[in-house]
Order: structure tokens, then C-alpha cells, then sequence
């Protein structure tokens, strides 16, 4: 093989190694808009103000057991920042971005790489507490 030959296969190689597990896509359409799971994050635009999502947000992590670091969660009017461990010592960042008035883009994030898993199990109880918190 030459050398042009061989400089190919390892420059492949090495973007099939770096771009393996990356970027996970996974998306779905439901009530809440467009659920997407995407470089270990899942993102979500939620018909909902900052304030609910926030307090539906915290309320889940409580309610999954999940020890909330009020030290590094920080809230404003336009968005807000939930970080939090789970019993393995995971770190969970809820990040929350107002978009438009009644609004909020959620993203998910558990550990360094992210977790599909544990983001939807997340998600899924910020929903259940949208919905109380609506009735």
C-alpha cells in the first residue's frame, strides 16, 4: 500500500474514532413540541414560563431522589440553571431558556457524555409536573 494509501485509512480511522458517539439523534414530535437528543443533551421546547418549568424542574429532580446544589442553581427572568447529583454522583445540569413570552427551551444533561435514559426519565417527570401544575 502506499503512502498516500495508508495516510487515508488512518485519517478515516481517526474520524470514525472521533465521531463515533458523538452525536445521537433522536427526535419525536408530541404536546410539548420537538424532543431531541443531541451530543448528550436532551433538548425539548416546552409551552411553558421559565418560573413553571423551573419549579416543575426542581420538583422532578426531588421527586427522582436527585440532591438539587442550591449553592450552583441560579434563576433570572430569562432563564435558569439547575445543577444536581444523582446517587451514582452523577452531575445533572438543567439548563432553561425563556424563547418567547409562556416559553422555555429545556435542556438535559447527565454526566460528562450524557445519558438518552436518564434525560427522558427527567423530562418525563417535568411533564407530569407541568401537567399538575396546569390543573
Amino acid at each position: 500500500m502506499s503512502v498516500r494509501g495508508v495516510s487515508l485509512l488512518c485519517g478515516l480511522l481517526a474520524v470514525a474514532i472521533g465521531a463515533s458517539g458523538c452525536v445521537a439523534v433522536a427526535v419525536g414530535a408530541g404536546a410539548a413540541g420537538t424532543v431531541a437528543y443531541l451530543a448528550g443533551d436532551l433538548e425539548v421546547h416546552q409551552s411553558h414560563d421559565v418560573d413553571t418549568v423551573f419549579a416543575a424542574s426542581k420538583q422532578a429532580l426531588a421527586d427522582l431522589q436527585m440532591t438539587v446544589i442550591e449553592g450552583r442553581t441560579t434563576k433570572d427572568a430569562l432563564g435558569a440553571r439547575i445543577v444536581a447529583r444523582d446517587a451514582t454522583d452523577k452531575e445533572i445540569v438543567v439548563n432553561l431558556k425563556a424563547t418567547v413570552v409562556g416559553a422555555t427551551d429545556i435542556s438535559i444533561r447527565v454526566g460528562t457524555f450524557g445519558d438518552d435514559t436518564k434525560s427522558h426519565l427527567i423530562y418525563e417527570k417535568i411533564r407530569e409536573n407541568l401537567k399538575e401544575a396546569s390543573i
